[in-house]
């Protein structure tokens, strides 16, 4: 579809946030600069500043700010805001994490590659860069992705950024994944969106590591013996096919794969 084409598209940006007093106002002032149709922010039982700083944006008409009553943990959080998206009738969610390491700038990446391959979800990629990303995260991540991309039957760079583009078609897909665990939500929907032929499109993004952030809120080896549990049911269901692993070591979708 040429540029001339293309509709504009109507989107919202969802941001899950706990614990976010050092990085949120900063993230949503960027956001804001974007213009997108919508933002929500979803305040996770924060036990800091966060709830506080989150007050000054209630009476913007753009904004809409959740509370939650109880932690939730990032996937229920995550749901919080799909549904509140799915009551505005925009077109797609792109979701940030509170944390600030993506630049709101780079929304517009995402915007692009999906009106390039429309219905596709969209994952910013990180640069890996092992001089500011802690070694523990980097090799989880890797870990991550090899089990991830062989379960969803494709190569998938980077299976753990939460800097992505979410179509409304597709949550409308997925309701099953409303009791995925936490961290577990953005692994299997991953592979779930596959099974249903919906695949991954990819941007190359940096990834900011703020000074003053808070700690991760991922814990790498817990956080991946959860998501490898998940992957080993998905895999038993496929009887670990050796196709699937074939298609993910070449980084290509099975409709590629089969063309070779």
């Amino acid at each position: 579809m040429s540029s001339a084409e293309r509709q504009p598209l109507k989107y919202l940006v969802l941001i899950p946030a706990y614990n976010e007093e050092a990085t949120i106002k900063a993230l949503l002032e960027a956001v804001i600069q974007q213009q997108p149709d919508h933002i929500v922010v979803v305040n996770d039982a924060s036990n800091d500043r966060t709830a506080e700083i989150l007050v000054s944006y209630a009476d913007y008409p753009e904004i809409t700010i959740l509370h939650n009553a109880s932690n939730l943990g990032k996937a229920g959080s995550l749901w919080c805001g799909f549904d509140r998206a799915m009551e505005y009738q925009v077109d797609v969610v792109i979701t940030m994490d509170g944390d600030g390491q993506h630049r709101a700038e780079d929304i517009l990446l995402l915007l692009n590659k999906y009106q390039e391959y429309p219905g596709s979800l969209i994952i910013g990629a990180r640069q890996r860069d092992l001089s500011t990303q802690p070694l523990g995260r980097f090799l989880a991540n890797r870990f991550a992705n090899f089990w991830i991309s062989w379960a969803a039957g494709y190569g998938v760079p980077d299976s753990q950024s939460g800097f992505r583009l979410y179509p409304v078609s597709l949550l409308r897909k997925i309701e099953g994944l409303r009791e995925s665990d936490g961290f577990v939500f953005e692994s299997e929907v991953i592979i779930e969106a596959a099974w249903q032929h919906v695949y991954v499109k990819t941007v190359a993004i940096p990834v900011i590591y703020h000074k003053n952030r808070r700690p991760s809120h991922f814990k790498p080896w817990q956080d991946i013996k959860k998501i490898t549990k998940m992957v080993a049911g998905r895999l038993k269901k496929r009887n670990f096919s050796l196709f699937d692993l074939y298609a993910a070591l070449a980084q290509k979708t099975p409709a590629e794969t089969l063309k070779d």
